[in-house]
């Protein structure tokens, strides 16, 4: 799926590189992993090649994909649940943990309209920085564009109402 050298997103870790693809003994077996190296933390992770597409590594999405993250940010017309903080924190993170780009940015536009309402507990403003940086990592990645440029395009996105 993946050669030495690729980007790939992994679920709530963001953008790596597969540095490295290594024979380990597990359990007595020879198992083959990728090495990824995670950009935003430079965090190693080890994921067996016969699991990497059910623990959700992934590719980058495809620069033709981001209007489509942007337009899901800017789509406000959405109820927001009122449930409790700590079950939405659940929701929220079960969808980051998707490592699904889309998901990632229905989170963090969810949680910058919440925060329009009232004051976020300190979980969903981790949440929120979380997911921010998930995203502005990605798209500046498959757009090939500098973080601060996707930075300032989220601003205006979440600026103009």
């Amino acid at each position: 799926m993946f050669k030495i050298g690729d980007l790939a997103v992994y679920p709530a870790q963001g953008v790596g590189v597969i540095e490295a693809i290594e024979n380990r003994d597990v359990g007595g077996s020879k198992q083959l992993f990728y090495i990824m190296k995670i950009m935003g933390n430079g965090m190693k992770i080890m994921i067996p090649m016969d699991g990497a597409k059910s623990v959700g590594l992934r590719e980058v999405i495809h620069e033709r994909e981001i209007p489509k993250v942007y337009a899901i940010l800017r789509n406000k017309d959405v109820t927001i649940d009122k449930q409790t903080w700590n079950k939405r924190y659940r929701e929220y993170l079960e969808k980051i943990k998707t490592g699904s780009v889309f998901e990632i940015a229905r989170v963090l536009r969810d949680l910058f309209i919440l925060k329009n309402d009232k004051n976020l507990s300190f979980g969903e403003r981790k949440m929120m920085d979380t997911a921010k940086s998930l995203l502005i990592k990605e798209i500046s990645v498959a757009s090939n564009a500098e973080e601060t440029k996707i930075e300032e395009d989220l601003k205006m996105i979440f600026t103009v109402q």
